[in-house]
């Protein structure tokens, strides 16, 4: 199916079912501008798009994954992180929140950084300052960012998280807001519902930590590289992303043991920060 055939089918569909295009697009979780372009074959849509469309439309099952199954034909997609700074940061980062909103499990492996959910105001401010945004681009996107946070303390939601050790060590922030972050890493692990480890240093690695993922669902994973953010849903390679998480995992402190680890490094921080 190309796409103009799919984009004349999902009109087809969403006339069909008596629905008018702003209604769809609105539950679809777009502007009524994209879901036309979609439906005249201007613009490609993702996987996800194509799936929140059907959803919104209100089609059965059966239909949804016979169109699913078509799209899937370009399983990997990839946005260049360019072309998401030309959109506007801040609107990824709302994006990204209708996404968390909808998923109910969350797996987020993250070797390099404090996951974005877990930030501090101040961690945030200094990853995104390193990205040559505008002040108001900035602030709107930190902002964003905070807004999306609120999806922690929703317990109906299970949200886990591996954090290798070298991530609480680099100073990312000054040795006191290292503390202050660390220290909200291991209050946020007391929720019921959130399970944060960390894979030690002492740990015998059988896996290599390449780089950040997140898989929602165990259908569709998020993938940072350099360049660009790649969203995978062939489900046999989300099955792979499960699979390296769930190794991690494994070998990962959790609970009290976790904790007493965050506290060992925070205290370090705070002795630096001391002594300086």
């Amino acid at each position: 199916m190309n796409r103009g055939e799919l984009g004349a089918a999902l009109r087809a569909l969403r006339q069909a079912s008596g629905k008018e295009a702003k209604a769809v697009a609105r539950s679809a979780v777009m502007s009524a501008s994209k879901l036309s372009k979609i439906e005249t074959a201007k613009a490609a849509p993702s996987v996800l798009d194509v799936e929140r469309i059907l959803t919104a439309i209100g089609v059965s099952d059966e239909v949804k994954e016979e169109y699913l199954e078509a799209v899937r034909a370009a399983a990997t997609e990839a946005t260049a992180w360019r072309l998401i700074r030309r959109m506007g940061v801040h609107k990824a980062q709302q994006q990204t929140r209708a996404l968390e909103a909808q998923m109910a499990v969350l797996r987020l492996f993250q070797p390099a950084l404090v996951p974005g959910l877990l930030q501090t105001p101040e961690y945030i401010r200094a990853i995104l300052s390193r990205h040559d945004l505008g002040e108001d681009v900035l602030a709107k996107t930190i902002s964003a960012r905070i807004e999306r946070q609120q999806v922690l303390y929703d317990s109906t939601k299970g949200l886990h998280f591996v954090i290798t050790e070298p991530v609480l060590r680099w100073r990312i922030v000054t040795d006191s807001r290292m503390a202050e972050q660390i220290d909200r890493i291991a209050s946020l692990s007391r929720l019921p519902h959130m399970d944060i480890r960390i894979v030690p240093l002492s740990a015998r690695q059988h896996d290599m930590a390449n780089h950040a993922f997140a898989v929602r669902d165990d259908r569709t994973v998020s993938v940072e590289t350099v360049h660009a953010e790649v969203v995978v849903t062939d489900p046999r390679d989300v099955a792979l992303y499960v699979r390296k998480f769930e190794d991690f995992a494994a070998m990962a402190l959790s609970g009290d043991e976790a904790r007493s680890l965050l506290e060992s490094i925070r205290d370090g921080f705070l002795h630096e920060q001391e002594t300086s």
